[in-house]
């Protein structure tokens, strides 16, 4: 008798383990599943910013590719804009043109340098300048500093009305970029 109740409640307790164990198996491979699912959209993204900084950096060598076409015009700006503010060598320009404007280098008063607030890494430099010599003197002086290479302003012009046979005696004050 005992034999039979355990034949007959043997399927029932075989279905109770078929259950339990798909219960069990569920409870074990669900978080697997969810870590799977998360593992291939985070696959997903990484492709997706592969393909980005694919097409980021193809795009970048293009652009070098187009300005190795203007490299004249490139090396302009950057004789425009020098990496340092090299005094010596604007001093030197400086001097070179009001001798060549006809105008007299009375000095040159201490500088300042700054940075730009308009523009990151970029230096001003500032000092004053005093001229002396003629009127037309002086206009050529500034169309020199105007076609120059680099990028110089005048920020302030003075001057003093001759005596009788004297020069006009002018002071600027210049700003000058650089990198």
């Amino acid at each position: 008798m005992n034999r039979i109740k355990i034949q007959k409640s043997l399927p029932i307790i075989i279905i109770i383990c078929f259950i339990f164990v798909l219960i069990a198996g569920f409870g074990f491979l669900w978080p697997k599943y969810q870590e799977l699912s998360f593992n291939q959209l985070n696959i997903q993204d990484k492709k997706e910013e592969f393909q980005y900084k694919e097409k980021y950096f193809s795009d970048l060598n293009q652009i070098k590719t187009e300005l190795g076409n203007y490299q004249v015009e490139l090396s302009k700006i950057n004789s425009a804009l020098p990496d340092d503010s090299s005094l010596p060598s604007l001093f030197s320009f400086l001097q070179k043109a009001t001798s060549q404007s006809g105008l007299i280098l009375k000095g040159l008063s201490p500088f300042s340098t700054s940075l730009s607030e308009e523009i990151s890494g970029l230096r001003k430099t500032h000092f004053s300048l005093s001229v002396a010599g003629s009127y037309t003197a002086f206009k050529n002086f500034l169309s020199i500093l105007e076609n120059s290479a680099r990028i110089i302003e005048v920020e302030n012009i003075s001057f003093s009305s001759p005596k009788e046979g004297d020069l006009f005696s002018f002071n600027l004050r210049i700003k000058v970029f650089s990198y």
